[in-house]
């Protein structure tokens, strides 16, 4: 999974990304606010999705999930 490392933490694009997701923001927003090209979150949306550090809200936004807020609160170097 590239939003996680070998060791199982967040990856750096990981962090960005629940980041921007703190307030609920479109995957286009998450890309526009991090730098990271769509693809690249769209692929990654939906891994955070699966992994249940993001919820996907019915109008088509993100926000973090609170494992996911507690992940990014615990990574080391966090955004």
């Amino acid at each position: 999974m590239p939003c996680m490392d070998s060791s199982g933490g967040l990856t750096e694009r990981a962090k960005k990304m629940l980041a921007a997701m703190a307030r609920p923001a479109a995957l286009s927003e998450v890309a526009g606010k991090t730098g990271i090209p769509l693809y690249r979150v769209r692929s990654a949306g939906r891994e955070v999705v699966d992994a249940g550090l993001v919820t996907e809200q019915k109008d088509g936004a993100y926000v973090l999930a609170e494992a996911g807020r507690a992940a990014v609160s615990r990574a080391p170097g966090k955004v």
